[in-house]
């Protein structure tokens, strides 16, 4: 069936449908392993967006059981060159093309991805659309869209329960859910006790569960949205003196708008498995996946010490309180996909848990 993606600035790309067969509405944005397709499209910091492969063919090893970073497909919609409909891997289990369509995800192909990104990384991410519809009537829907960033994403990712692991461990730590990936879990479990938690619980309620640290999570949106500052932010503002904190990505930002930081928007962000960075005078290679940024400026204005910094563009990739026990990093420490050159920080995170 033949569809296509819109862009908001009249950009039109035909192609092929696969997946579900639906139309689809979000943020255009794209990612840049060679690798990883099955944990970019379960991971949910993109919930929200319309992914962009830049790699020519995706699902050549197919979809398994172990990979996935959470229950379902969390982008919205998925673009590529080229999908494999007869995938060569001895745990494959099924196509791409079935996962999207399990998960009523839709999918186009035969675009010409290099063009598109090209666009992207010129103009920046836009909001569009994947559909069957006239490209005309598609372009209307999409300019009176609001910005998928404008509703609270995070609530649609976010553990709906507290989720308890025991893995009689010396020390506890209640992980505060904005999207947290599987293998952030995995990682954590290897060394706490875990509390999953919703991105919504009160300091009250982690106080009642006695833990010996927190731990914030990655996930989608805007890390300054009113919600977010009212529930997740405002939590660890009242817990920042009581317990050691480390968070990653979304939960990076999220800690530093908590001592007075600011965040803002990059213009394409940062989505691969390739992003240099610079920790501790050594160059280490990670897994990114994130659309915002911490101010530098301001992180040292509001006595957080830039300990991480992004070596193709400067952008802040790390921080460290001057003082209280707490850090983040952008990156994701425990990849998935992507190298694991920086798992050693959760090594630290326990560390600095058991103290001297």
């Amino acid at each position: 069936m033949r569809g296509f993606l819109v862009l908001e600035d009249g950009s039109i790309f035909e192609g092929d449908v696969f997946g579900a067969r639906r139309k689809v509405l979000g943020e255009v944005v794209f990612a840049t392993g060679m690798t990883g397709y099955q944990e970019s499209l379960t991971d949910p910091s993109y919930c929200g967006q319309i992914l962009v492969s830049s790699y020519p063919l995706i699902g050549n090893y197919g979809v398994n059981r172990a990979d996935s970073q959470s229950g379902r497909v969390q982008v919205w919609g998925y673009a590529v060159k080229e999908w494999c409909r007869h995938p060569s891997h001895r745990d494959s289990e099924m196509t791409v093309d079935e996962l999207l369509a399990r998960d009523s995800v839709p999918g186009i192909s035969g675009i010409d991805t290099r063009s598109l990104i090209r666009k992207l990384r010129t103009r920046g991410t836009m909001k569009g659309a994947i559909g069957t519809s006239e490209p005309a009537e598609l372009l209307e829907e999409v300019r009176r869209m609001k910005h998928p960033e404008e509703s609270n994403l995070v609530a649609r990712v976010s553990t709906k329960k507290i989720v308890k692991f025991d893995e009689r461990r010396r020390k506890t730590v209640v992980v505060f859910d904005c999207g947290v990936k599987a293998d952030i879990i995995l990682e954590l479990r290897k060394r706490f006790n875990i509390i999953q938690l919703p991105f919504d619980t009160p300091p009250e309620a982690v106080r009642e569960l006695d833990p010996d640290g927190v731990f914030i999570s990655n996930g989608p949106g805007n890390p300054a949205h009113p919600d977010m500052m009212a529930t997740t932010v405002a939590s660890l503002g009242r817990l920042k003196e009581e317990l050691p904190m480390m968070g990653i990505c979304l939960g990076h930002q999220l800690l530093s708008l908590m001592f007075g930081a600011r965040t803002y928007k990059l213009k394409f962000g940062h989505r691969g498995i390739n992003q240099p960075v610079k920790l501790n005078d050594r160059v280490y290679i990670t897994s990114q996946n994130h659309g915002f940024a911490v101010d530098g400026d301001s992180a040292e204005a509001a006595d957080l010490e830039v300990t991480v910094t992004n070596l193709n563009d400067g952008t802040v990739e790390g921080i460290r309180h001057k003082e209280l026990p707490i850090f983040s990093v952008q990156s994701h420490p425990e990849a998935h996909a992507g190298p694991q050159d920086t798992s050693f920080l959760f090594d630290e995170f326990l560390k600095m848990l058991e103290g001297p």
